[in-house]
């Protein structure tokens, strides 16, 4: 196996190597400064290789499959003028990394943030998300997540059309930009994480069916071409997917990546390759020293996943729980029931809290069939939860957010639900302050079918869906340009109580031993009367106790506290008049201390957690 790219071996000279094993003939075309067509050299794994002198970083250069065309680099490493155009040299040793002393974070003590580089500022770039981690680390996050970075055609993309997967997208300032922010958020003490996407390619300047079998017709993608991963000459697809991860975690120190859609690939050969992954990786982390996490996002509904390939699973760290996000979002906004047709009791959101999946072997009307299995059992840092993600809101025809879709009351009860789980948390960027700006999605295609395609397609989905509008125009500039963060928000009115709420939850999830406990045998959820439910975290040692007290309905909910401890501290109450937008008149408040079976009256719309301890 031989890593395709161009790997600068410093002094002028440079190695090339590209996969084409049906190919009798490959020449490196060099454009720039000089032109230069040199034949490759071929072995018997379908590689072709050459080392250049007097080639220097900036070179730009492509490849002739049988000497007939000019293709960039399968495996460039950049595309400085977009998808179409020639692949760069560069030169990985040149950066200068100030982290030598990172060693990463342990995953149960994430709290990570999924963001968008185009839009999460008005610049849309790496540099510019720099000054404002330090927000960030304010709020409590010590994650990022970045949404797809690989390069895309345009300058507007969610980034899973990305087609060149090595490459850092160009309009968002390249490799260098993308070392910079990392070694920025680790001087913070904040994580990054990578979304990637391994399921499929992007169709535009997607050029590697002209190199070899990167694809297949056995199977079908709902993206597009299935990637070939188990049939003819899929060895040196296989390498070009699990040589990948490697690359990210060397190259840029990332410190984990997120897997799209891991259901949407097939791989029926002897060793999955999301294994092959896994084993890769785990050799990867003996040579650096440090944990690289590998998170999925996964349809499946299967403990499989997380499981060890010894176990007979995938072996990823964590995948995210979509059914935490349905069980509960269909509880604060009743419309939703429309969109997730088999949510909407308070027993499920129970069973999220008690086991994770919802859907554990059930008849799912939304399938038609039995879905899923149990996940009982398995530890809470074993799934990443989330109120809203890019998915929740892009795929609505406005996309809008938790924040325009329901009152402030269940905002803040949606963030205490969240960060009072047994489940390593994501907020999606803005959602820490109520970001009511909405999160559309947006191409920025040249091609006119294509783009014509994107549009008809997108109004197909949302008709299924029964959308009372249309999408706006993927392909519009507008579009982007109203997706982007309002910074300024945060500092006003209810955006600034949110981002305080916020604050204050994180910092009582980091510093309170017992939201730092994810053994299940460690949580029990009920439900109390028909919408409100009772959580019950405790230390290992059964002495320290958290009841975290939901009301979901508009009324006064009577409950009373268990007799674990003989009184009960109250730690947070949502309807105390600091956490209201407008101060309230308050007769009669929540008492600071309760007496175990005394009843209570849980305020409309509010989740209040007591403490306690058991006597001995």
């Amino acid at each position: 196996m031989k890593k395709a790219g161009a790997y600068y071996l410093g002094q002028g000279r440079c190695r090339f190597t590209v996969w084409a094993p049906e190919k009798e003939r490959m020449v490196l075309h060099l454009v720039q400064p000089e032109e230069r067509k040199l034949d490759m050299l071929p072995d018997r794994e379908g590689y072709y290789t050459l080392e250049v002198e007097a080639v220097y970083p900036g070179t730009r250069y492509f490849f002739m499959p049988d000497d007939e065309q000019d293709y960039s680099d399968p495996a460039s490493f950049h595309q400085p003028d977009g998808v179409h155009e020639a692949s760069a040299v560069i030169d990985h040793t040149a950066y200068t990394w100030q982290d030598s002393n990172w060693r990463g974070l342990p995953f149960q003590e994430l709290v990570l943030y999924e963001l968008h580089v185009g839009t999460f500022t008005s610049e849309g770039t790496f540099a510019a998300i720099i000054p404002r981690l330090e927000e960030l680390v304010e709020t409590g996050i010590n994650a990022i997540e970045l949404m797809p970075v690989a390069q895309f055609p345009g300058t507007r993309n969610w980034g899973y059309d990305g087609v060149y997967p090595y490459a850092v997208q160009n309009s968002y300032g390249g490799p260098e930009g993308l070392k910079l922010l990392v070694d920025a958020c680790h001087a913070r003490g904040i994580a990054v994480f990578l979304d990637v996407v391994y399921n499929h390619l992007g169709p535009e300047g997607n050029y590697l069916s002209q190199f070899g079998p990167y694809f297949t017709d056995q199977y079908k993608s709902p993206w597009g071409d299935a990637i070939n991963f188990d049939g003819a000459w899929s060895d040196g697809v296989r390498d070009y997917i699990s040589e990948n991860p490697l690359y990210w975690f060397e190259h840029y120190h990332l410190d984990g990546l997120r897997f799209d859609a891991i259901h949407a690939v097939i791989d029926n050969g002897a060793v999955h390759i999301w294994e092959l992954i896994h084993q890769k990786v785990k050799k990867l982390e003996q040579r650096l020293g440090r944990r690289l996490y590998l998170t999925a996002e996964s349809d499946y509904n299967s403990p499989r996943v997380v499981k060890s390939p010894e176990m007979g699973g995938y072996g990823f760290d964590a995948q995210w729980l979509d059914d935490f996000h349905h069980a509960l979002y269909v509880l604060l906004d009743k419309k939703g029931q429309v969109r997730y047709v088999d949510f909407g009791k308070m027993e499920q959101l129970a069973k999220a809290y008690n086991d994770g999946f919802v859907h554990s072997g059930e008849y799912v009307s939304f399938r038609k069939r039995r879905h899923g299995a149990s996940s009982a059992g398995i530890p809470g840092d074993q799934f990443i939860a989330f109120n809203l993600n890019h998915d929740q809101a892009g795929n609505r025809a406005k996309g809008e957010r938790l924040s325009v879709l329901v009152n402030t009351d269940r905002l803040k009860l949606a963030a205490a639900a969240l960060m009072l789980s047994p489940y390593v948390p994501l907020l999606f960027m803005g959602e820490e302050y109520g970001e009511e700006g909405p999160f559309f999605y947006f191409v920025s295609h040249s091609d006119k079918d294509l783009i014509q395609a994107v549009r008809e397609g997108r109004k197909r989905e949302f008709s299924n869906y029964k959308w009372e509008a249309e999408p706006p125009d993927p392909q519009a500039e507008e579009t982007f340009a109203q997706s982007k963060l309002n910074w300024e928000k945060r500092r006003e009115g209810k955006h600034r109580l949110l981002l305080e709420w916020h604050r204050t939850l994180i910092s009582m999830r980091r510093t309170h031993p017992v939201l730092q406990e994810f053994s299940k045998s460690c949580v029990r959820a009920h439900v109390i009367g028909s919408q409100g439910l009772l959580l019950h975290r405790q230390t290992q040692d059964g002495l320290l106790h958290l009841v975290c007290l939901f009301n979901f309905s508009e009324n006064l909910l009577p409950c009373s506290l268990p007799d674990w401890s003989k009184t009960w501290q109250v730690v947070l109450d949502s309807s105390a008049n600091e956490w209201q937008v407008r101060k309230k008149n308050i007769t009669e408040s929540i008492p600071d201390k309760a007496k175990a079976t005394a009843p209570l009256q849980l305020p409309p719309l509010s989740v209040l957690v007591y403490e306690g301890r058991m006597e001995l």
